[in-house]
């Protein structure tokens, strides 16, 4: 904790400080259980730990809401595959996820909503954003319009469509008025999952899930949103868009945590390119510190590759850290530069050379920080 006792609680994300009062309120986009854990999954979850001890070492009281998305799509068409019934297989996934999830030292998150208890509050969302003039019903749906999602992005109205598209966004669903407007609440047919609302028996929209959960599990704002980069939009340019027009409260993420994709070969990694590194695999292969140190070592927005010899320079990174904490004693400023570094933007890189090259206090408490 701050040896001043005056000193602000906050943290600074790219350019701007988060200073807390109370409690921090942390929303991160969680996994749709239909696949085992790959690596860029595991880079999101990693950084959210790291920051959530980063802010409880300053003395901040931290929330984490970490979703689970077990109604969606692609869940339906991999349980379908699988020839198993889709709540049956995303609780297997699942089981799988966490197994990794506490190898790499992630701990359990205050809240863990899953999607398939949060409808009722999605129809209580599509209600709001209809009364707002936010959303329209047509053909047994309820769409948000796109003009509260796609402003202040700087994209084009290809690009918008292109991401809409390769996200699943249905743009060529003929029921809506504009092809970038999304489904809150999305008519089902005969042979998919529906529950019952006031326009006919359908399901929640992908982006309104978040929505809902969010604001049902921290009211009408939150401290720190996180998430891969590839989400920054649509999912959350309309999760947002959705709950400051159900809400009339800005903004909805006072801060964003967007995590870098993790590359193969130069490549994003996804199931579609049959690219993945999974977790399981490599902790076959080295401790859950040597991969957590994997992913931690570097600036967090920032993509980059995945590849073996990268393993390699984590574990000797690891190897150099714990080295320098066995000495007795360091510079008496170091521990405080580390942690100085830490809230600087979560800069782990410069606090782990301040930590290695001082070594003593400082490099045992980075270690103890970092959960390594």
């Amino acid at each position: 904790m701050p040896t001043d006792p005056t000193a602000p609680l906050r943290l600074h994300l790219g350019s701007r400080p988060v200073s807390v009062v109370g409690r921090a309120r942390i929303y991160v986009c969680g996994v749709t259980p239909y696949d085992v854990t790959h690596l860029g999954h595991a880079a999101t979850f990693v950084w959210v730990d790291a920051a959530d001890r980063v802010l409880r070492r300053i003395g901040v009281q931290v929330e984490v809401c970490r979703n689970i998305t077990d109604v969606d799509d692609v869940l339906f068409d991999a349980a379908t595959r699988a020839g198993a019934h889709y709540d049956r297989f995303a609780a297997v996934q699942q089981f799988h996820f966490e197994r990794d999830m506490d190898a790499l030292g992630v701990r359990r998150p205050t809240h863990e909503p899953r999607a398939h208890s949060y409808v009722p509050q999605v129809v209580a969302l599509a209600a709001a954003l209809l009364d707002t003039g936010a959303a329209y019903v047509s053909g047994g749906s309820v769409y948000f319009l796109a003009a509260g999602a796609v402003g202040g992005y700087g994209l084009m109205r290809e690009e918008a469509l292109a991401l809409l598209a390769d996200s699943g966004g249905r743009i060529d669903d003929p029921a809506k008025k504009d092809p970038l407007d999304q489904a809150v609440w999305q008519a089902s047919t005969a042979d998919e999952p529906a529950w019952p609302s006031p326009w006919g028996p359908g399901r929640p929209g992908w982006h309104a899930e978040c929505t809902a959960m969010a604001l049902s599990t921290y009211g009408s704002s939150l401290d720190l949103h996180a998430g891969g980069a590839d989400l920054r939009f649509p999912h959350h340019a309309y999760e947002s868009a959705q709950a400051e027009a159900a809400t009339g409260v800005t903004p909805f993420a006072r801060s964003w945590l967007h995590v870098g994709t993790v590359r193969l070969h130069g490549e994003k990694m996804a199931k579609s390119t049959g690219n993945l590194v999974f977790v399981s695999d490599l902790l076959a292969q080295v401790g859950g510190p040597v991969l957590r140190m994997l992913l931690l070592d570097r600036r967090y927005g920032v993509p980059w590759d995945y590849s073996s010899q990268a393993l390699e320079h984590a574990g000797a990174r690891l190897d150099a850290l714990r080295s320098a904490a066995g000495r007795a004693y360091g510079p008496e400023s170091s521990p405080e530069a580390v942690l100085d570094a830490l809230m600087d933007d979560l800069d782990v890189p410069r606090a782990l050379d301040i930590a290695v090259e001082d070594g003593g206090q400082a490099a045992r408490d980075l270690l103890s920080i970092l959960g390594l």
